[in-house]
């Protein structure tokens, strides 16, 4: 062997050596990490302070990314005590084989020591989210069940943000699954039982995840029912409070109630983290907000359109805006069959068949600008309809409910549009006018009697003024005629 193949094997050697140093170091911080959350969770039991919880569940997203089953190995080994169930339940859905793991001089007096049970809900949290990211998910459903039942059986308020974690994921796993519909009696006695012990953490995401699961085979009643019947807390988490302000703003879309709906999207979206994370929720919120925006009549500004998040996502939506706006039917109808599965996908393609009528009421008022007199065969032919009989019904509906202001003659088959009159030739500026100073001028009356004050308060001010002048000029009275002398008060000296 040369000396070069030498220096290129010790070369191999070193990079080798330097790797698993470099993972052992990972490994160890994981660890420590770790061991820190352990400690923070007896805190929070000791001192019932739900912050120290809230501060391990915050690592959760950091420690989940360097995870691996010989670190929970590890940390299982550490945690409970040597013929511990738990133990050995958890190291078997790792993977590994509990009877080889070495023994400690440790274990022996881990043996009398009763684990937490918040340390032990947090092995078994972690664990199910390490099996859902190698997507194992009959182990995870499995392990998610007993959990659960673990969970049922304590009443421990220091559990609620634990608690409220693990339903995440234990509905996550059926979800994925395509079993919702088993865990909905499993979720309402649990909502039950959160309402009922003031869980505020449970409570909030297992209303969430009921609402969830009815979408998910849209039952919008029985969600609606769910809603009228629960009250969602109050000091909740933002993110539990977008969620389930984006549910309530679906149901009353579907409901035709689209101005209150707006108003629970514009609050989703208002509470939502604004991150990448949170990309695909902010995506489904303001799709829904888009369309019900242009079921309201409104257009949604451009600049949505534009933000990095939404650019691509949103190209579907921003080709029905502009359908909308112009009033294409033609265009529309297009645009509704090219991105057909997109919008089913998005649970969205029955609000936007809504549209249709909007498109046709948009494109008979730019007619009407734009025509003092056209055809009704004219108006088919540009609005796409399928008769004259349909285009005489559209434009007669459009005159009743205000859209256009025009007149029909039925024999000779023709719309005929009224002139615009100029608004200021009439006593309408005037009256808007008169009513707006109107307003400011009572809104003066009103604040200038609102200002009163005490009667004759004034003159007690006086009256105590003029006492302790009187007062002031006797004590002088008093000094100048030697009747009170500064060593009176000074005793026998």
């Amino acid at each position: 062997m040369t000396v070069e193949n030498q220096d290129i094997e010790m070369e191999h050697v070193d990079e080798a050596e330097g790797g698993e140093k470099k993972v052992s170091e990972t490994d160890s911080l994981v660890l420590s990490e770790l061991r820190q959350n352990f400690l923070l969770l007896e805190r929070a039991v000791s001192t019932i302070e739900s912050r120290f919880t809230t501060r391990v569940l915050r690592t959760i997203a950091s420690i989940r990314k360097r995870l691996t089953a010989d670190i929970l190995a590890q940390v299982i080994k550490d945690v409970y005590p040597k013929d511990s169930v738990d133990k050995s339940r958890l190291i078997n859905y790792l993977g590994k084989d509990s009877g080889n793991m070495d023994l400690d001089v440790d274990d022996l007096a881990k043996d009398n020591l009763p684990i937490l049970p918040e340390i032990d809900l947090y092995l078994y949290l972690l664990v199910m989210i390490y099996l859902l990211d190698k997507q194992e998910f009959e182990k995870g459903i499995l392990l998610a069940n007993e959990t659960v039942a673990k969970i049922q059986s304590l009443n421990r308020r220091t559990l609620d943000q634990l608690s409220s974690r693990i339903y995440f994921y234990y509905a996550r796993f059926y979800e994925l699954t395509g079993n919702l519909a088993e865990i909905r009696p499993t979720l309402l006695a649990a909502q039950r039982t959160a309402t009922l012990r003031h869980d505020d953490d449970s409570q909030a995401t297992l209303l969430n995840l009921l609402l969830r699961n009815y979408f998910h085979y849209n039952l919008y009643d029985q969600a609606d029912k769910l809603v009228s019947k629960t009250t969602f807390p109050e000091t909740a988490v933002n993110n539990q409070q977008a969620r389930y302000m984006y549910y309530l703003g679906r149901i009353k879309a579907i409901q035709l109630d689209y101005t209150v709906s707006h108003t629970h999207l514009l609050q989703a979206i208002r509470k939502a983290p604004q991150n990448t994370v949170t990309a695909g929720f902010q995506q489904a919120v303001y799709k829904l907000s888009i369309i019900v925006q242009l079921l309201m009549g409104e257009i949604p500004e451009r600049s949505i359109f534009r933000q990095p998040v939404l650019k691509k996502p949103l190209v579907p939506y921003l080709h029905i805006v502009q359908a909308v706006r112009v009033g294409d039917l033609s265009k529309f109808q297009e645009t509704l069959a090219k991105y057909n599965e997109v919008f089913r996908a998005d649970k969205t393609y029955t609000l936007i068949l809504r549209l249709r009528h909007n498109v046709i009421k948009t494109g008979i008022r730019m007619i009407s600008l734009s025509y003092s007199r056209i055809s009704l065969r004219d108006i088919c032919l540009k609005l796409h309809l399928d008769s004259e009989k349909d285009a005489e019904y559209i434009v007669a509906k459009a005159i009743r409910d205000g859209v256009i202001d025009a007149t029909i003659d039925h024999e000779k088959g023709f719309m005929k549009s009224k002139e615009n009159v100029d608004i200021y030739s009439t006593n309408e500026p005037q009256y808007a006018f008169n009513q707006r100073i109107r307003f400011c001028l009572n809104l003066h009356n009103e604040s200038v009697k609102a200002m009163r004050f005490p009667l004759n308060a004034h003159r007690k001010e006086l009256a105590s003024a003029e006492a302790l002048r009187e007062r002031e000029r006797e004590l002088a009275k008093e000094i100048a005629e030697g009747e009170m002398d500064e060593d009176d008060d000074v005793g026998e000296y």
